[in-house]
């Protein structure tokens, strides 16, 4: 009988649960049971939180190739910490005939009672970890009610700084609150008095284009970015108006105000950035003070509740080339904004620079395309494109080529490479700190551990940019396989089509579309040749 042994160590550590360690009481474990032959993989530096890990993937394709007949492990989270993936683990040796035995709870699934007791064991250890991470978030909440800063970036105008402070028992406490910079609050003030005087976010906006005005990080304001300042109670006053206004927007709402601290608003995004539901935000009376007075603020909130946002760009249902048009001047998207009426009701329209509309033509200067006649030249180009089957193929493969040469497979060999030897040079270094624990020379050994570990740290790091990128470039290439079906077919279907099949045709091929009123060029790009970057 052969056994396989699996250890697992999210982190580098020369202590406790290590590596060595589990491998070893493993493997004195099998000689208990009469097992003398066995496998080891190991996997270091690699959560539990999926099975994406080489040498547990390797373990599996091993376990097809039936060549162990038990899996041994220290202990079942070494294996997975995610349910369905154990469960599904266990499914598989059972359909493949593979004992599996967990030596710290001493689980055997050679019996009906030690399997039932493995996913009993399983799901509780699940539920804990849960438990424990409901019970973290529900202090984070409860710590947002009393109005301190929570961590993140803070909010322009401000800085976060750690107070200490005695309670009620004159023990000594430290809480995270904003403090001001005052240079950044006049820009906020601006921003608020320019809103006022010209009447809209749109205005504001285009009073920065004009005078190139912009961000911390050297970018154009967007309307998005204006109006969240506007509304961001971060900067206002609060009094009990200011409170009953973010109730009726249905959020939380919980401290008591004082005519002058601002609020802060948690719990806003979930795990995956996502914005919630209001009725789950919590605001709370803050520590920092406000600056904007709440009768102010109050107004502002009630001018933006009526105007809104207008409908966005890419959005006609007429026009058939936004979302892929840019103005080749500046490289800004182009919206559409119709001309005179017809006869039948309809409207002429055209496509403008969105930088020259929204700065009144002092960012750009790109004339307006006629849209009717830009859209009839696209799709006769396209047309004549798939009439030349022959060069057709000639250019996608030219692209297929330039996309595969664009891979760093190579790369990835030599990264792996080199994290496998890291990991091995660190593995000699704690078996060479366990010989010297208190000589001079531990001191240099546990530095060089160090310095590998974060060394390693940084190629598993750029391996998985680089993966990532390998994956765009699969993707891209799954995908000509699609514009070849497309354009096949363009020709006979493009005039059948309603406006909105029309779209879909046209985006399935065509990446983007660049207009120059200078020498009145419409440059096409094919193949979403963007994804080779």
């Amino acid at each position: 009988m052969k056994a396989a042994i699996y250890s697992r160590k999210s982190k580098f550590t020369g202590k406790g649960e290590s590596i060595e360690n589990q491998v070893q009481m493993c493997i004195e474990h099998a000689k208990t049971v009469g097992i003398t032959e066995y496998e080891i993989y190991e996997d270091e530096g690699f959560s539990g939180g999926n099975t994406d890990r080489p040498k547990f993937q390797k373990m599996l394709l091993d376990a097809k190739a039936k060549k162990f007949d038990v899996l041994i492990c220290y202990r079942l989270d070494r294996i997975s910490r995610n349910i369905a993936d154990f469960s599904n683990l266990i499914n598989e040796l059972q359909n493949l005939s593979i004992g599996f035995i967990s030596i710290r709870e001493q689980f055997d699934t050679s019996t009906p009672m030690g399997r039932a007791m493995m996913y009993i064991a399983s799901v509780f250890a699940q539920l804990e970890r849960e438990t424990i991470a409901e019970r973290v978030r529900d202090n984070m909440l409860e710590l947002a009610k009393t109005g301190r800063w929570l961590g993140g970036n803070p909010p322009i105008g401000f800085n976060s700084e750690r107070m200490i402070y005695l309670d009620e028992n004159f023990k000594e406490r430290s809480l995270v609150q904003l403090t001001p910079v005052e240079e950044e609050l006049k820009f906020i003030k601006f921003i608020y008095n320019k809103y006022e005087e010209l009447g809209s976010v749109h205005q504001v906006r285009k009073y920065f284009l004009q005078n190139n005005i912009k961000t911390k990080n050297n970018k154009d304001y967007s309307m998005r970015v204006l109006a969240d300042t506007l509304r961001n109670p971060t900067y206002v006053r609060a009094n009990n108006d200011v409170l009953d206004y973010l109730k009726s927007k249905e959020m939380n709402v919980v401290g008591e105000t004082n005519n002058k601290n601002g609020i802060l608003v948690y719990n806003k995004k979930d795990k995956n950035s996502k914005l919630k539901d209001k009725d789950e935000w919590i605001a709370a009376v803050a520590k920092h003070e406000g600056i904007i007075d709440a009768t102010r603020w109050l107004r502002i909130q009630e001018t933006l509740d009526k105007n809104g946002f207008k409908k966005a760009m890419g959005t006609s249902k007429v026009a058939l080339l936004t979302g892929l048009i840019r103005c080749k001047k500046c490289g800004s998207p182009m919206r559409i904004t119709y001309g005179r009426t017809n006869k039948d009701g309809s409207k002429h329209h055209y496509y403008a620079c969105d930088m020259k509309f929204a700065s009144g033509g002092t960012r750009c200067i790109n004339k307006n395309l006629n849209g009717a006649k830009s859209e009839e030249i696209i799709i006769d180009k396209i047309k004549e494109l798939t009439k030349n089957k022959g060069m057709l193929i000639k250019e996608l493969k030219k692209t297929q080529n330039e996309l595969k040469s664009s891979s760093d497979k190579n790369e990835i060999k030599i990264l792996n490479k080199k994290i496998t030897d890291n990991e091995s040079s660190i593995k000699n270094l704690v078996k060479q700190l366990s010989q010297n624990k208190n000589s001079v020379a531990s001191q240099y050994i546990i530095t060089e551990i160090e310095n590998l570990s974060n060394e390693t740290e940084e190629l598993k790091s750029n391996l998985e940019k680089l993966k990532n990128k390998n994956s765009e470039v699969e993707i891209a290439e799954v995908d000509l396989e699609l514009i070849i079906n497309n354009l096949s077919k363009f020709a006979e279907l493009i005039d059948k089509s309603d406006n909105n099949q029309k779209k879909y045709l046209i985006s399935s091929i065509v990446d983007t579309i660049y207009w120059d009123a200078d020498t009145g060029e419409l440059e096409i790009n094919f193949f979403g040749k963007r994804k080779k970057k």
